[in-house]
Order: structure tokens, then sequence, then C-alpha cells
């Protein structure tokens, strides 16, 4: 049945003398999109002004000791309860997890004491067989992980209702599970994205099918409710973008998680979302439906009240509550956090070179972005020789871009692990042979179904785009240009992207189609040359990428 906000009422048996059943009150500590963030970073949340509401302040925010802090003191609110994860646990890591193939993000949450995390796109990256090898343990191939001598595992679930195995058709995870408080059983249904293999390298998503998220939660209702069970969460790695940043409300929220949730069956109570890194906390179609920031800044706080007798969500809440330092970090962490600092500070500590300014991620009206301009000309010049691909163009896809880029110190000064942070995904460069036909095909692929993905551009590139114009005609073939000059639609260009573009990541198909291959050196270690040979690396100002209307 859905779920209605009720005054909690005691539910008495029809024989006046029976003792009253009291209602079941259960706790729900939820994130997403952790990233393997471990470290007290440089992750801040905004906020009201606690001196002057009208105003806002950033604070900072995160990292596993302060986070398992929080969850710890939220559990023991009440011993009814269950911490939840709504994907992208792992992968696009930091380097104090990815160097060990998130490996201590595993131990670091099995630590926390997380119960379920459904699978999200990021959980792929590395493909099915290594997280498969997250839920079970053991030795990566490459012997580097397992630091004590063996790995065994998450202590958690990962859930995955809608990725099922093409040959056979069950799931690679369980699709559920489910958890009894005081005699009532709750269910908690796991799921991901079903364009996931858009946003994968294909080699990740191998041999696996995305079902769709309405019709996969719609079918297992009747199966937990035979079940008895009547209270049902769904853990979802995808998500919406409200129109402010008000992470307690939800004021004139869309994307596709508002479309999923007015579609889900009604008997389903909770929706715990994320994968856009937006803070909310809703009402949809009579659900709670919630997301926790990013990177362990947030932790949701959902209280259920449960009748015993119909196993209904009688009365539901949400906060969400900033991850603050002002609390006392976790020792359990806390050792966790030092053994691995001290396993990679030697590579992360090392200075690499330095810049005139922050390269942020702020984006132009365009959708240019000052460290995509950066990175899009690090991927030319590693490739531009005659002897190193003959390239006159870079792309790169703005999600490849996972944090910001500022000097360490006052001389500018840029650390690799700063670098490994912005491009930790272990991609290599492709060069290809396009078309200006075919360059002219995947610049409109940057819109597709209402997304959009702009692509960072080298310099010596431009174009221009018309927001009014329908997707696959928004970009005016005769705008654009090559240092200047109209590019030929019929005339070849050398052109440079990362193996997850070039093999039609993120919707970018045309690449799939280009000729004389060559591959290429990773795309951290191309930033690392960019910024060792250009000291005080300049901050590229000038649009590539014009717009009209």
């Amino acid at each position: 049945m859905a779920s209605v906000t009720l005054a909690l009422t005691a539910c008495i048996d029809s024989d006046d003398t029976a003792p009253e059943v009291s209602a079941v009150d259960v706790k729900l500590i939820a994130i997403n999109d952790f990233h393997g963030n471990l470290e007290a970073g440089p992750i801040t949340l905004t906020i009201p002004d606690p001196s002057d509401p009208s105003k806002t302040i950033k604070i900072p925010v995160g990292g596993i000791e302060y986070l398992a802090s929080w969850v710890k003191s939220l559990k023991a609110k009440n011993p009814n309860n269950v911490v939840v994860s709504a994907g992208d646990l792992i992968g696009a890591s930091p380097m104090i997890s990815a160097l060990y193939h998130d490996e201590p993000t595993i131990e670091a949450m099995s630590a926390l004491g997380l119960d379920f995390n459904a699978v999200g796109n990021h959980e792929f990256d590395d493909g099915s067989e290594e997280l498969l090898r997250m839920q079970n343990g053991g030795c990566h191939a490459d012997k580097v992980g397992c630091a004590d001598g063996k790995f065994d595992g998450a202590k958690f679930k990962f859930l995955a209702a809608n990725v099922q195995h093409s040959a056979t058709g069950k799931t690679l995870f369980p699709a559920y599970q489910i958890k009894e408080f005081n005699g009532v059983k709750v269910g908690f249904i796991g799921m991901t994205l079903k364009g996931t293999k858009d946003v994968v390298t294909p080699s990740g998503v191998a041999g696996l099918d995305f079902k769709d998220e309405v019709e996969t939660a719609n079918k297992l209702v009747p199966e937990l409710q035979k079940q008895g069970v009547e209270t049902i969460v769904v853990l979802l790695h995808e998500g919406g973008f409200p129109a402010d940043k008000k992470y307690n409300e939800c004021n004139g929220i869309s994307g596709p998680i508002v479309n999923i949730v007015n579609k889900l069956d009604k008997a389903i109570d909770v929706v715990v979302s994320g994968h856009t890194h937006q803070p909310y906390n809703c009402r949809i179609n009579d659900k709670l439906v919630t997301s926790a920031y990013q990177y362990g800044g947030m932790v949701t706080d959902i209280d259920l009240t449960i009748d015993p007798k119909t196993r209904n969500v009688i009365k539901m809440s949400a906060n969400n509550l900033a991850v603050t330092r002002d609390v006392p970090k976790d020792t359990v962490q806390t050792s966790l956090v030092e053994k691995f600092l001290k396993l990679v500070s030697p590579l992360k500590d090392r200075v690499v070179g330095s810049i005139a300014g922050p390269l942020t991620k702020t984006v132009t009206a365009g959708g240019e972005m000052l460290l995509g301009r950066v990175m899009a000309d690090a991927l030319l010049d590693a490739t531009a020789g005659p002897n190193n691909g003959a390239s006159q163009i870079a792309f790169m896809n703005p999600g490849g871009l996972r944090t910001e880029l500022a000097p360490a110190d006052a001389s500018g000064k840029v650390t690799y692990g700063q670098l490994f942070a912005v491009q930790p995904f272990g991609n290599t460069l492709v060069t290809m042979t396009l078309t200006g036909e075919q360059i002219d095909k995947v610049l409109e692929q940057q819109w597709n179904a209402g997304v959009q993905k702009v692509m960072q551009v080298s310099t010596g590139f431009s174009y221009v785009w018309d927001k009014s114009k329908p997707d696959g005609s928004k970009v005016d073939l005769a705008s654009i240009k090559l240092n200047g000059v109209a590019i030929d639609p019929k005339a070849s260009y050398r052109v440079t992207v990362n193996n997850f573009m070039a093999t039609g990541g993120d919707g970018y198909l045309e690449f799939v189609n280009g000729k004389d291959i060559l591959g290429g050196p990773l795309d951290v270690d191309t930033l690392e040359k960019y910024v060792s040979k250009n000291p005080l690396l300049a901050i590229p100002n000038t649009d590539r990428i014009s717009v009209l209307n």
C-alpha cells in the first residue's frame, strides 16, 4: 500500500484487555556517490550562515573518519537501523583508494557498518569480474593491493536488480535484501541507471544487460509482498537536479528521477537516489525521495514508523545532515586512512609542476571549463607531433574531469596526487582520423534526449551552437573552424580523445567510426607532462565554444 504521513496511533487488538502492539520505528542512514573519498580533502558544502541566514557560507565536510562518527551517532539513536548506499561507492576514486583497486574503500565501508550498496555505473569501471571480487574477495591479478596479504571482500551486500547476464538473464548480484525489525520486514531493492552502458567503457559492461528501472522495481513488489514485506525501499543510482542548493528541500527538481518515481508502484515507500551528486529531500508520488550530495560530505537520516499489523509505513521523514568535521574522528577509520596514506604518500605528494591559478569546473554559457580547456590542450600536446599521431584537434568529456585543480600553495605548485584526483580513470589516449562531416556529427551527439554533455575542445578549434535548435541540429557546420579556417566536410582530420570516448562512451557514438587508430599514453601521465613542461601554467580564458539564444 502507498505510504502516507499520519499522526502515529497505537494499534489495539479487538480484545480490550489485550496489550497494545507498539509501532516499529526504523532508521535508514543513507549515502551515495562516495567515490573512494577516504581522506578529509577539499570538499565543501554551502550552508546558511548561522550569523546571517540571508547569506551562505562554505564549510569543509566529509572524510571517512568523520562520516563514520556521524553514522555511529545516528545508529545509537535507534537499534533498528540499516546503513545503505545508492551506488558509486567505488570508481573514479582518489589515489588513496584507487592505487589499491578500491580495496581500502571496501574495508572502510565494512568497518562503517554499511549493509547494502546498490551498484552504480562506476562500480563497472573495471568490469564485472573485478566488481565480483569486491564482493567476494581475493587478490587482484596484478598483485597490487592486498596490503595485508589478503583481501576478504565486502562485509556488506551489493544489490543489482536490473543488471543481468546477457546469456542467462540472471542478475549479477541479488535483486533485493530483506531486514526484519521487531517482527516487521523491510525490503531493499538495489538498481543502477538503465543507461549505464552509455557511460561506462564497453569492456566494463560486456556481457551484461541493464533493464528499465521502473519495470524492474515494480515486478519485484509482488515477490516481496508474498514474503510479508509491505515496507519497500529502493536504492537507485539515478537522480535529479533541484532548482536551488537548499539541501533539505526539493524546489523545482527535474531529471530522470522524477519520471521514474512517478511510475513506481504505490507500495514503494522510499527512494534513496544518487548519480547526479546533488543533495535534495523530496516528496514525489507520495514517496520520500532523497540524495545525500557526494564524496561522504553528507548523510541522510531517514525515520520510518511502521504499523506492525499492516506492515505499512504510517509516518516517514528525512533530514540531510552535513558531515562536519567538528566531531571526534573514528579511530578505526583513522588507522585505516593512516595505513594507506603511508603507502601512497611518496607518489601522491610528489611535486610535478605549477599553475598560475585555480583551474575550475565552472561552466561557461557555451559549456566550457577552464580545467577542460587545459586537459584538451594536454591531449593535443601529447599527440600533435608526426611521431605521436599528428593530431590536430582534441576533445575531452566533461564527466572525465572529477575535481578542480588548485595550487597546493602560494608558489602555485601542483602534486601528482592532485592530478590523479582530476584524472583517476586510467584512460589512455586514442588518435583517429575523422572527416569534417563526422566531426559535425559527433558535436551534435553532445545533446541527446535533453541531456547536455558538451566536450571540452583544444586550442585552435571553435564552433557555434544554438540552444533553441532541436537535438541533432544545434551546431552550424559552417561555424566549425580549425585555426580560424572553416573545416571541409569531406576533408580528413586527426582527432584525439580518451579510450572511453573512442568506444562510444557518453553517447559520442561517431568516434567508433574513426579510422587509422593509434593508441597513446595514460591521461594522467599526459596531464603531468603538460603541467611539468609549462611552469606556472597560464589560465586559458579565451572562449572556444560560442552559443546563440
